[in-house]
């Protein structure tokens, strides 16, 4: 925000002194935490502490936001400012207590602006928008970030697409044709230099879901290196110039779509397009397990570095980890904390969920899902910028409705607002000076009022140890932990739980909002260390739980566990078919792994998989189970699924647990 219109909000915004008192944690944002100082910053630049964002203060903050997409389309303009007004549509996102707005834009664009190269009429109704006529698509920008300093809204760019295309963002890499990598960034550098002095634009994501296989002509990949198609690379060295112009905007780097498993290198082959047993797969954007080996390196400006994956439900795409029973704990061992939540709970760096969201009420998985995820941000104060405001949305719908003017309100209210930073019932924007929503608002308040009057009662005090935690259930691989809780002055959102393998340092395996947890793939005749630590909505982590030391037996450690298989053909063609295998847990205790092998007919193989791992030798065939459906419960099953060449009937037919 300028200064002029920073002593402009100033002169006409009172500062209202409220508590600092925490808001409930199941339905608000997480308390941040007291303020640092009494005097608010005169600019609105943040920067990163841990795995928090904090003001110019030291203050916490916690961006909450949405995406409007159409500059980054051909449109190059706001989507529904055809039906639409800018201006009305910019005040209720603010009212409604978004405060930051997540703008895709596409390289092509920047370009085209940096060589005065302008939409002379965009798609715009000037009938609805009268105060827009005779604007281009550049002018129309700059007009709509003026309405963002007026109600107190910050804006994120986001390179979607090389091209300005409706259906850019499939492209896997971020550069394309004319549109070279040193183009990319000289486009990151023009826009920078643009809008350097204007803190309305505190933040920049360098490119939207780099992706691809090594099947694919262009793929992404995440390592040490320079090549052209290794993102870490791109991304600090788009984040590095675009710093040199402006040390104060935070810099996102999104995660991309593999990464190669143990033992297996980028050059490693890609032998089942699915799912490889070569390579982790995720969402588009989402796979950010390279950070452990591979951090970015942004320099002197390191401060200023935040990781961004996407992640979306079962709409979108039916991933493995959708097709049984999931919910909250196991997304987060199966999916999330293995590819980006680990960031979070090691205080890497700060998350912003850049992507997320989706249609409600037409399956069950799907706002499963949703509330799952949304939950999970809450408890840990994650950021994030939903998808979408747009009701052109294809696969998951917008907050708007059609008409570009109704607000999708079971949506907004069930799943994005609880989830919204709010705050004495107010919702608080990024601006100090502005509050969210306008001078006026009676819905939110400015970063002043929010951390008016200096330190003040927040929530600092972490909650007590839990209990040492007490075996049950000891098998060679598994082992169900429970402890007594912690106890706290605000409340107990959630518990973190370490493991150490005999004299080896400890670390968190599992995040549990109960005081119990199913340790799994342990080995037999193993000596395990396992702690507990509690923690707060604000972030206050309790000192470690006495630690438990168990040894694994040697077998099956008791317990009446079977299972049974069944293998049928779904289709098959001249020298090939498609079957499916169905593990059912044949006992009465619950299987925490499962392995069935069979022997191939001469002539038969399997060129894909899944849904489990492969491996053969010779004529035979075994499949272990991914960690996302290897537990089972008694009488539960799971399946499989694989393709190949021959007759695809097997013999020797077998199943065994873990």
């Amino acid at each position: 925000m300028s200064v002029r219109t920073k002593l402009r909000a100033a002169a006409t915004t009172a500062v209202v002194l409220l508590s600092l008192a925490a808001a409930p944690a199941a339905t608000a944002a997480p308390t941040v935490g007291p303020a640092v100082t009494a005097a608010a910053p005169s600019t609105d630049w943040l920067h990163t502490d841990g795995n928090r964002i904090v003001d110019e203060a030291g203050n916490r903050v916690w961006l909450t936001g949405a995406n409007w997409f159409g500059f980054n389309a051909s449109e190059r303009v706001f989507h529904g400012l055809w039906s639409g007004n800018l201006e009305s549509i910019t005040r209720q996102m603010a009212e409604r207590g978004i405060n930051i707005v997540r703008v895709p834009i596409s390289t092509q664009l920047l370009l085209e602006w940096k060589a005065g190269q302008t939409t002379a009429r965009p798609n715009v109704n000037t009938y609805v928008n009268p105060e827009l006529d005779g604007l281009n698509n550049l002018q129309v920008f700059d007009h709509w970030l003026g309405l963002c300093e007026k109600y107190g809204l910050k804006v994120m760019l986001d390179v979607h697409s090389a091209d300005a295309d409706n259906s850019g963002h499939v492209y896997p890499v971020w550069w394309k044709g004319s549109i070279t990598p040193e183009l990319f960034y000289q486009g990151w550098e023009w826009v920078t230099t643009r809008y350097r002095t204007n803190d309305t634009i505190v933040a920049m994501d360098i490119k939207n879901e780099p992706h691809g296989t090594p099947n694919d002509p262009q793929r992404a990949k995440w390592d040490s290196s320079t090549d052209q198609d290794n993102f870490k690379y791109a991304c600090e060295t788009a984040g590095r110039r675009i710093l040199a112009i402006n040390p104060n905007l935070l810099i996102l780097c999104e995660g991309i779509e593999i990464y190669p498993r143990a033992g297996a290198t980028w050059n490693s082959p890609n032998t089942n397009p699915d799912r490889s047993p070569n390579y982790h797969y995720n969402w588009w954007g989402g796979n950010l397990r390279g950070v452990a080996e591979h951090p970015v390196s942004l320099g002197a400006q390191q401060d200023q570095l935040v990781y961004s994956p996407h992640d979306y439900g079962p709409l979108v795409y039916e991933q493995p980890w959708f097709a049984g029973d999931f919910d909250r704990d196991s997304l987060t061992d199966d999916v999330w904390r293995p590819n980006w939540f680990y960031i979070h709970e090691q205080n890497i760096a700060p998350l912003l969920i850049g992507e997320w969201g989706g249609r409600l009420g037409q399956d069950a998985r799907q706002d499963r899902w949703m509330a799952a995820l949304r939950d999970l941000m809450v408890t840990n104060g994650i950021h994030h910028t939903f998808w979408c405001l747009n009701p052109n949305s294809g696969d998951t719908g917008g907050l708007l409705l059609d008409d570009w003017a109704s607000w999708d309100e079971t949506k907004y209210n069930q799943i994005l607002k609880p989830a919204l930073w709010q705050h004495n019932g107010k919702f608080v924007g990024l601006d100090h000076q502005v509050r969210l929503g306008g001078a006026n608002s009676t819905t939110g308040i400015s970063l002043a009022e929010r951390y008016a009057g200096g330190p003040g009662p927040g929530d600092t005090t972490a909650p007590t140890a839990p209990g040492r935690p007490a075996a049950t259930d000891v098998t060679a691989t598994a082992a169900t932990l429970s402890w007594t809780a912690s106890t706290d002055d605000v409340g107990v959102s959630s518990y973190e739980v370490l493991r150490a393998t005999g004299s080896g340092s400890a670390a968190v395996v599992g995040t549990v909002s109960g005081t119990t947890y199913r340790a799994t793939n342990l080995t037999a005749s193993t000596a395990y260390t396992f702690t507990v630590r509690g923690r707060d909505a604000a972030g206050n982590v309790s000192t470690a739980s006495p630690p438990l030391t168990l040894t694994t037996p040697a077998d099956n450690g008791g317990g009446d566990a079977g299972c049974a298989a069944t293998y049928r053909v779904t289709n098959s063609w001249q020298g090939g078919y498609q079957a499916e295998v169905t593990v059912r847990n044949t006992g009465t205790a619950t299987t925490t792994g499962w392995t069935v092998s069979w022997t191939a007919p001469a002539g038969t193989t399997v060129s894909s998989l899944w849904n489990g791992k492969l491996t053969t030798s010779g004529s035979t065939v075994t499949v272990r189970n991914e960690p996302y459906n290897g537990q089972l419960a008694a009488g539960a099953s799971t399946t499989f699924g694989l393709t190949g060449g021959g007759s695809g009937t097997p013999s020797n037919l077998a199943c065994a647990t873990s």
